[in-house]
């Protein structure tokens, strides 16, 4: 059932334009935004995703990935269908493409104040607004993340971060943690490959580091696409430069997904060599995803290990219950309260 939108403005002739993400869609009466999941009905935005569950899971918060946001906890994970982006390599494209195929299943319909309840019964300490884009569910993921903090939860985005200034304001109270998906280091592919643009997404890291919500950013490396060794630098250099040394780096491999189920999977060199140019660079944590790899956290001051990790079994070892270095009382970047 079609939910009243916020951010949009009404224009002439009953053409509307919504806010919400970079697209800044102008969309005709009667006619949907690129996302296929916002529609002008009679000059009123409305959205046709609210409540709307087509995936719900207890995830460890590590999956997400955020590896300094509460480790070893649970998050309540929820998404509608619908993006705003179309990746030929998207690992979720049964359920973040339909709305772009013009197909809408069948979805539960589940109230923000249930996905808390839910979230609450099930010892989760986090709701996670993720598999899809949470930018395209903004109405539903933002009442949820108000009751959610009412009743002494987290509430984390895992997005591909191209959303608008305005939007983020909104949802900043709320919101305290993110992983942006920085999917590539050129304009070009994203026009190309994902339907947008790149500095929209730099901006939103910006943004999000400015109004103090904990940022991680993932990288998919992608053979042929994004797995140039200068563009990665340069990523590199624009986290360190804008985003912060502490800010942590997640390389993952690529496998055979969606458009690009031909394609080989990420020779897993590039991720070691990638990860040492980014140390090189001043990065302070970079942790590896898709790969038998145990990531762990060590202290930057003493070299103790502080988080160990085995997949997503996770064990704090070295860390207090306020995130400081049990050995020499050094602050570890991140949330853990």
């Amino acid at each position: 059932m079609p939910h009243d939108a916020l951010l949009y403005d009404q224009l002439e002739e009953g053409l509307v334009q919504c806010k919400l993400c970079a697209h800044r869609c102008r969309i005709r009466e009667g006619s949907r935004g690129i996302c296929r999941v916002r529609e002008n009905r009679e000059g009123r935005l409305t959205t046709q995703v609210y409540g709307n569950l087509i995936a719900e899971h207890i995830d460890p918060i590590e999956k997400k990935p955020l590896y300094h946001f509460l480790p070893g906890s649970r998050a309540y994970s929820i998404a509608t269908p619908g993006c705003n982006f179309r990746c030929a390599w998207c690992q979720n494209w049964q359920i973040s493409q339909l709305p772009r195929e013009m197909r809408m299943p069948e979805c539960e319909q589940v109230s923000p104040a249930s996905v808390v309840e839910r979230a609450i019964r099930d010892h989760c300490q986090t709701i996670a607004y993720t598999y899809t884009e949470p930018t395209i569910f903004f109405e539903y993921s933002y009442d949820t993340a108000q009751i959610a903090h009412e009743k002494g939860l987290k509430n984390v985005y895992v997005t591909n971060g191209f959303m608008t200034s305005e939007m983020l304001e909104m949802i900043e109270p709320y919101l305290d943690g993110a992983n942006v998906d920085i999917k590539a280091f050129n304009d070009e592919t994203y026009r190309t490959l994902m339907g947008g643009r790149l500095q929209p997404v730099l901006d939103s890291c910006r943004k999000l580091k400015a109004l103090g919500v904990w940022l991680e950013i993932t990288t998919l490396i992608v053979p042929g696409v994004n797995d140039n060794p200068g563009e990665l630098e340069a990523l590199a250099s624009f986290i360190y430069d804008e985003l912060g040394s502490e800010t942590p780096w997640h390389l993952s491999r690529f496998y055979p997904q969606y458009k690009m189920s031909d394609r080989a999977p990420t020779d897993t060199g590039i991720l070691y060599e990638t990860k040492s140019m980014g140390e090189a660079a001043g990065l302070e944590y970079i942790y590896l995803g898709n790969v038998l790899e145990d990531n762990q956290t060590t202290c930057k001051h003493c070299g103790k290990p502080l988080i160990l990790r085995s997949g997503y079994a996770t064990r704090t070892t070295g860390l207090d219950s306020e995130g400081n270095c049990k050995h020499c009382g050094t602050r570890l970047a991140g949330v853990f309260e």
